[in-house]
């Protein structure tokens, strides 16, 4: 610092007064920039070649990258004089290189070592079974994701503060560090996931940390390039950590609609409504629960919630456990499936579900049901192939059972139907591949 300001006034006064006492030829303001320059690199030198503390190679390579290029050498008194010099670094290429890996090295380490005891101290509070905190009505454990996004960010202004290359550099190794840290934090919640189920806050804790993943998602959305194969990583374990806790948290919930949704068949569809009724009341008991995640993760497991009872529904008409001969009959099921339809689909819109894919599904299979002539049967059943292009001929054929009074030749038209129409069409939206026909 004493040698910086002793340079840059004095060279100030030669520029000021000393420059117009000799003839321009003398260039006198290079020759004393030059041996200023020389004697600050050497010294420079001398303290780089030094055994230096952390804290001593970033003063040294901010002086090098910054401090001296840009506040000295643009000084508005000295730059256009300092244009005309040629002065170079204040230390060669190699040993600033050296410095600059000294220095990477060392703030990788500590960032990395802070992540690590943080997650411990994290590990810890899930241990201690309290509830956790609320924000907004949501439950939140984010600690872990500020203090982790914070020191990364630290880090990266630290280092780019030196340079945008050494800063580039940092946040090359920090992002390939992340993955690596949010794979211990999933391994870790796993095991608590597993150890901890008759916690008395266990699907608080749960719900908390599936928050937490929203700021690493955010974050990570943010401030990676589309293209980075970390990025991708760190999207997969924050999806694994999601999926599994969404799988914890709906499992009640799907284990008390299995013996709802058998009634529907024991009772040949005669009490529909009701039943519907019922799923819908367990259902929404489940749904106010979710209500403490944040609002991607709710919409998230509400549009999860849709897609299983549409799924289970259709399970239970491709059971060939009701067989109607006449149309009145088909007319009638027809009616209760569209009601059904229009219930669940009214409950799981006004709870947040933008699963719009799903709300066809029914209603098409229940128009299936009512239509009598074979060519409208064909239009319908293509349409709903083109909805829902993962449909199978052995779907239909399960669900076709309904109509008895089909030939078995007007049965192989309409399934041949199904196979030409689907034939070079990928599968889009995942309802009918989900659902194994006995």
């Amino acid at each position: 610092l004493h040698m910086g300001k002793t340079m840059k006034e004095d060279l100030a006064v030669v520029v000021k007064y000393i420059k117009q006492l000799y003839p321009p030829e003398f260039n006198v303001f290079i020759t004393y920039a030059e041996l200023y320059h020389n004697y600050f690199a050497s010294q420079a030198k001398k303290n780089a070649e030094s055994h230096l503390e952390d804290k001593d190679i970033y003063l040294l390579l901010s002086w090098v990258h910054n401090i001296y290029p840009k506040d000295m050498r643009k000084d508005h008194v000295l730059a256009e004089e300092l244009e005309k010099v040629k002065l170079g670094s204040l230390l060669p290429s190699s040993l600033s290189k050296e410095l600059e890996k000294k220095y990477l090295d060392s703030e990788e380490a500590t960032i990395k070592n802070s992540l690590s005891k943080c997650l411990d101290k994290e590990i810890q509070r899930w241990k201690e079974d309290k509830e956790p905190e609320k924000l907004n009505g949501h439950f939140q454990s984010e600690l872990l994701a500020i203090f982790v996004i914070q020191s990364m960010y630290s880090g990266q202004k630290r280092a780019k503060d030196i340079s945008v290359a050494v800063g580039e550099e940092l946040s090359r190794r920090l992002w390939k560090e992340l993955p690596a840290f949010l794979k211990s934090y999933k391994d870790a919640f796993e095991d608590f996931k597993e150890k901890s189920k008759k916690h008395r806050h266990y699907k608080p804790i749960l719900i908390a940390n599936i928050n937490n993943c929203w700021n690493f998602r955010d974050y990570a959305e943010k401030n990676m390039a589309e293209k980075d194969h970390n990025k991708d990583s760190i999207l997969s374990t924050l999806g694994d950590i999601e999926n599994s806790v969404f799988d914890v948290l709906l499992q009640q919930l799907f284990v008390q609609l299995k013996p709802i949704y058998k009634k529907f068949t024991e009772n040949k569809w005669d009490s529909s409504n009701e039943i519907m009724n019922e799923i819908i009341k367990t259902t929404s008991k489940h749904i106010s629960d979710f209500q403490t995640l944040k609002d991607p993760f709710y919409h998230a497991i509400v549009e999860k919630i849709h897609a299983r009872l549409v799924k289970e529904y259709i399970v239970r008409l491709l059971k060939r456990k009701v067989s109607l001969k006449t149309p009145a009959q088909q007319q009638n099921l027809a009616q209760h499936v569209s009601k059904n339809a229009a219930d669940l689909e009214a409950f799981c819109t006004s709870n947040g579900s933008q699963a719009t894919w799903l709300n066809s599904a029914l209603p098409k299979l229940a128009e299936i049901i009512r239509l009598q002539d074979l060519g409208a049967i064909k239009i319908e059943v293509a349409t709903l192939a083109t909805t829902y292009p993962d449909i199978r001929k052995r779907h239909l054929e399960a669900f076709l059972y309904i109509k008895a009074n089909l030939s078995r030749s007007e049965l192989k038209s309409i399934l041949g139907y199904l196979a030409d129409s689907t034939a070079s069409t990928l599968p889009g939206a995942p309802l009918f591949s989900n659902i194994n026909v006995s």
